[in-house]
């Protein structure tokens, strides 16, 4: 994607409910409007970058953008693993996401199993890349400080 970083928010709303009860991996899901208004050129594919939920802190992520070929999907979406444990669900709330960097593209997976390692391998290559400093910097960025209940694409 031309551009990156790309910064956009949103209200997590329900997927399909298998993030964390199929792949142990709990994602926050973005409404339709959101993933409609990605550029026209994105390919589908797993990012990584920057998140929070509401004003919370700042975490690690990847993103899954894409029709999930494991599932056949049928409309796109954009699925989003935070590194970070929460207490409780947080539907409803804003979502605030900077993609900074494309890991791989989307393809499909002989197995569940093989799905949930490639998923993890990811987690490890984002965590990695996130720690270098021309990426650590958008951890702090002004786009995170948000006033509540604000919904925008962009920066």
């Amino acid at each position: 994607m031309r551009h990156l970083p790309y910064f956009c928010r949103g209200q997590v709303v329900r997927g399909f409910g298998r993030g964390s009860k199929q792949l142990g991996i709990p994602t926050a899901n973005f409404p339709e409007q959101v993933v409609d208004n990605l550029p026209a050129d994105v390919s589908t594919g797993i990012y990584y970058g920057w998140a929070s939920v509401g004003s919370g802190d700042v975490h690690k992520m990847v993103v899954s953008i894409g029709w999930n070929p494991y599932y056949k999907n049928t409309k796109k979406s954009m699925e989003t693993h935070i590194m970070h444990t929460f207490k409780e669900d947080f539907y409803g709330e804003i979502l605030n996401v900077a993609i900074l960097g494309y890991l791989r593209p989307e393809k499909n997976f002989d197995s569940l199993e093989s799905l949930i390692s490639a998923i993890q391998a990811d987690i490890e290559e984002a965590k990695k890349r996130l720690d270098l400093p021309e990426h650590l910097k958008f951890k702090e960025d002004n786009f995170f400080q948000v006033p509540k209940g604000k919904i925008m694409n962009g920066h």
